[in-house]
């Protein structure tokens, strides 16, 4: 287990099997899911881009983790294949965690309209939202008796954030696709939901021009004036993907230490 994070240890996913998709390195917020989900007694199958698997192999061996396997989120046969490993290994699966999203770099700065491209932009919606509808599709073959399905978007996809630009499009895109993936999948008694995380230390955050700023000012302007915890985010994936979040899909679940419902900075902070 990672000592970097305390994660309360018990029985909520005991018994149940999953794929996290998009783990990184130990910074990840899907590798903090991960760390979780162990630690609550649940199994974890992690699936992740080829060139990260000397860090993710390490990290899935210390939290028990058995089956692994790389996907490109853009390759239909990569995403087929990823899923067929997790289905030859299981045969079933009760839940899917989606942490998948890109934009090249010159997307993600200055101004969007001046920006953005048309390869781009369809790269970004591909990758960052598209992504999620095939993996649900995938995914939810393999809940023969329901699941839960979460995905990670950000606060740029309600607001205009500096340098967001066509990741924040992206974002809005992938809020929108969990709601209509909600309503195809709940007679299957399958929940789909989003946690909007505030800035934290991540390789997306460092691949976003000024995204030092975005934390400092996103701890500065939030209601609990603190950073966006793994602890919280980890812990609001927990919720939505065990026994306690029932009732619950369709929804944006926002855990940024109340950033997002702040309204204008008093003048001490202005």
């Amino acid at each position: 287990m990672d000592d970097s994070y305390t994660f309360p240890k018990g029985d909520l996913m005991r018994g149940r099997r999953g794929i996290v998709m998009g783990v990184a390195n130990r910074n990840s917020i899907a590798w903090g899911i991960a760390a979780q989900i162990a630690a609550q007694g649940g199994e974890v199958a992690l699936a992740y881009m080829e060139a990260n698997e000397k860090r993710v192999r390490p990290l899935g061996e210390s939290i028990g983790a058995t089956v692994y396997t790389p996907f490109d989120a853009s390759s239909d046969s990569s995403m087929e294949a990823a899923f067929n490993v997790v289905e030859q290994a299981w045969g079933a699966i009760d839940f899917l965690v989606h942490a998948i999203a890109y934009a090249d770099r010159g997307q993600i700065k200055g101004s969007f309209v001046e920006n953005a491209t048309r390869e781009g932009f369809a790269q970004a919606l591909d990758i960052s939202a598209y992504s999620f509808v095939d993996a649900a599709r995938r995914a939810s073959r393999l809940m023969q008796n329901g699941g839960s399905m979460v995905t990670l978007t950000y606060l740029g996809s309600e607001r205009a954030i500096p340098n967001y630009n066509t990741m924040g499009v992206a974002k809005a895109a992938l809020e929108a696709a969990t709601r209509y993936i909600a309503r195809d999948l709940g007679p299957a008694g399958i929940r789909v939901n989003a946690i909007s995380a505030g800035a934290m230390r991540t390789l997306s955050l460092a691949g976003i021009s000024g995204g030092r700023g975005m934390l400092a000012q996103g701890r500065r302007l939030s209601a609990l004036k603190e950073d966006t915890s793994m602890e919280g985010v980890a812990g609001a994936a927990l919720w939505l993907l065990s026994d306690l979040g029932r009732s619950t899909t369709g929804e944006i679940v926002h855990v940024d230490a109340g950033f997002h419902m702040m309204g204008l900075p008093s003048e001490e902070e202005a």
